[in-house]
């Protein structure tokens, strides 16, 4: 869980607690409704009109469309809580990720289950890490923009975008890549992203998926397995998660087990204490790690929540 030491206003912790809450729901409008209302022209107009970032620029019009007072009344509101919470991100970043650089999707549908690329628009906003949790315990999220498009692939059932690898995938996952070693386990296949940066390194024998959707395997093993430098290093389980982390896996010599079953860290508390129930199971030295587990943990926690 990250802290940042953030200056605070002098409002009662209850009045802060109160402003952040509202404010956060009306970001999760923002996101879910309107996430590219603010336009690239809009921020290099105010960038260079105000003599300021383009990221404080984004922050100041994000503000506006939330109904704050950057400068007035809501200017410590905006100094503590929409600073640290937006970022210019560089597109150039992510495109040189190995996983971006070398695996081209090629659109194929298979009944309900699609594959293809997504884009996000120019300061298109979206969340682009885990909470950033302060001194005083509360709650930033983390808002991200680019300043040119971005191309990503996902896999949609049924017209629904199911599994993604956006900018905030591939940085929630690189911390459990860099610690897995040796046989790994992986419950969720998604786009094949973990299984990809774990295949190709040094530190890992061999990855085991386990994926519940044979449709979903199937376009895995059709259009991307092929291009992995090393695809005999990943097998591919066909299986519910759930029954094979408390059955089967216990005793098959596992050295790093990562689970990512969940669309969300909202939707993943349950199946991650779940998982967590089962760690006794194993052997000592087998490693665990989770996805959004920092996230996840502070939805748990409900200290760090308005009441």
């Amino acid at each position: 869980m990250t802290n940042a030491s953030l200056p605070r206003h002098i409002l009662p912790r209850d009045e802060v607690r109160r402003l952040n809450s509202r404010t956060a729901e009306l970001i999760s409008v923002y996101l879910n409704l309107t996430p590219d209302a603010i336009k690239p022209e809009l921020v290099e107009e105010l960038s260079e009109d105000g003599n300021m970032s383009r990221e404080r620029a984004f922050a100041e019009l994000l503000a506006i469309y939330c109904g704050l007072d950057s400068a007035g009344r809501d200017k410590a509101q905006f100094r503590n809580y929409f600073l640290p919470m937006v970022h210019e991100l560089d597109t150039a970043v992510f495109e040189a990720d190995p996983y971006y650089k070398n695996i081209k999707i090629e659109a194929r549908k298979i009944g309900a289950w699609e594959l293809r690329m997504m884009s996000l628009k120019p300061c298109e906003a979206f969340v682009c890490r885990d909470f950033v949790v302060t001194e005083r315990g509360e709650l930033i999220p983390q808002l991200g923009f680019f300043m040119r498009g971005f191309s990503y692939p996902a896999v949609l059932e049924g017209g629904r975008e199911w599994m993604t690898l956006m900018p905030n995938e591939t940085v929630t996952t690189l911390p459990a890549v860099k610690k897995a070693r040796g046989k790994v386990l992986t419950y969720g296949l998604g786009l094949g992203y973990f299984a990809y940066m774990c295949s190709i390194s040094e530190s890992v024998e061999s990855v085991t998926v386990v994926e519940r959707s044979e449709a979903a395997a199937e376009l895995f093993r059709d259009v991307i397995l092929p291009q992995f430098p090393q695809p005999e290093k990943v097998r591919v389980i066909i299986g519910d998660a759930v029954e094979f982390a408390r059955d089967r896996a216990p005793g098959m010599g596992f050295d790093f087990i990562f689970a990512d079953i969940w669309h969300d860290a909202g939707d993943g508390a349950e199946l991650y204490r779940t998982f967590k129930s089962f760690e006794s199971r194993y052997p000592a030295g087998t490693e665990f790690a989770y996805w959004l587990e920092d996230t996840i943990l502070c939805y748990e926690n409900r200290d760090l929540w308005q009441r």
